[in-house]
């Protein structure tokens, strides 16, 4: 095997490795300079924040996925490549690994994300498919999650001119399995993208992670229909946080399922009635240059952290989520040493991270 071959290998196996996120698979390889160097040092980074060492994913196991991908029909892309979506490498969560199926030139056009409630009504759902016919025709490729309700509609109105349909499943299962010939039809005539390993069933947490793909694909999403707390809304503050267009279609105040999308417009969202306006909102954000993510060649970082400074950062640590940024002013440590040490408690199973730049104890 090539040496290529086997760096792609590695970084299929860091992800798949206990307690390795995005954000810890990022600073793994920017630290120690190549994937196989960093699981050499995970057991010695866990052990510095007195954790054992997580479970790392074995080679068997990911050659079985890399032959299940192959069987499917799809591929591994990796953050950093050239093939790789390149407003999605911008967010800070970006997915370390698709797996992908179709067109993937699709996701280098101006994507807009439309989703809704599963639940929706039938003028919503017509309203979302002829959105998204309309933004089809105009060269935009619509993204989605191959959900029931506002999503289903949006692919089917998108199939003839551009669509992705990312998914919180394997490659090779459909959910909910009714839209499983959409899912193909996705595969076969748009592009079809999931981040979880092929047999994975959709969990629950799944879902968000799923959304934020949705949100950095798209340089802005549309939400059509949407109760409170609805999974749409997740996607909404995804978008938002990635500096992307937040864009709600009005509804009747008397429809629990409008009042989402009622209360983003008052939060400051654009107020969308047609495909016009959606082009209008999105023109200043997809004419941006756009580059995707690189840094696996760079430099191993040198530096280190003392034990001095450990104590304190894992002083200031609580169950109560704190942004990043707060730990290294308080501190007084540089921000290299902040984010080697949460590394080291993250390896360690003691930190978790959640939106919006914040860090636990776990």
């Amino acid at each position: 095997m090539t040496t290529g071959h086997n760096e792609r290998l590695d970084k299929l196996r860091l992800i798949r490795s206990a307690n390795i996120g995005p954000i810890s698979f990022v600073q793994l390889v920017r630290r120690f300079g190549s994937a196989g160097a960093a699981l050499d040092a995970i057991p010695e980074l866990a052990a510095r924040a007195g954790g054992k060492a997580p479970r790392l994913a074995g080679l068997d196991e990911i050659k079985r996925e890399t032959e299940a991908v192959a069987r499917a029909g799809a591929r591994h892309i990796f953050l950093g490549e050239a093939d790789y979506p390149a407003l999605l490498a911008e967010i800070d969560t970006a997915p370390p690994a698709l797996i992908v199926r179709g067109e993937i030139a699709l996701a280098e056009r101006p994507c807009v994300g439309i989703v809704g409630a599963r639940n929706a009504s039938a003028v919503a759902c017509r309203f979302a498919r002829e959105l998204a016919t309309g933004l089809a025709r105009e060269g935009v490729t619509v993204v989605s999650g191959l959900a029931r309700g506002i999503d289903t509609n949006a692919h089917v109105g998108s199939l003839d001119g551009g669509t992705i349909g990312v998914i919180a499943s394997g490659i090779d299962i459909a959910y909910p399995p009714e839209n499983g010939a959409l899912q193909e039809e996705v595969a076969k005539r748009g592009l079809l993208i999931a981040e979880q390993p092929p047999g994975r069933e959709p969990l629950a947490r799944h879902f968000p992670s799923r959304n934020r793909i949705i949100a950095g694909l798209s340089v802005g999403t549309v939400i059509v229909e949407a109760a409170p707390k609805s999974g749409s809304l997740i996607t909404a503050r995804l978008a938002n946080e990635a500096g992307r267009e937040v864009m709600a279609v009005p509804g009747s105040p008397l429809d629990p399922r409008a009042q989402g999308c009622n209360q983003l417009i008052r939060d400051g969202a654009t107020l969308i009635q047609n495909v016009a306006e959606i082009l209008e909102a999105i023109r200043p954000i997809s004419g941006r240059v756009r580059q995707a993510m690189s840094g696996y060649s760079a430099e191993p970082f040198q530096g280190d952290a003392s034990d001095m400074e450990r104590a304190e950062i894992l002083r200031l640590l609580s169950p109560v989520p704190v942004p990043v940024d707060e730990i290294v002013r308080q501190s007084g440590s540089a921000p290299a040493v902040v984010q080697l040490i949460l590394l080291e408690l993250e390896l360690a199973g003691r930190l978790e991270r959640h939106a919006g730049g914040r860090v636990s104890l776990g």
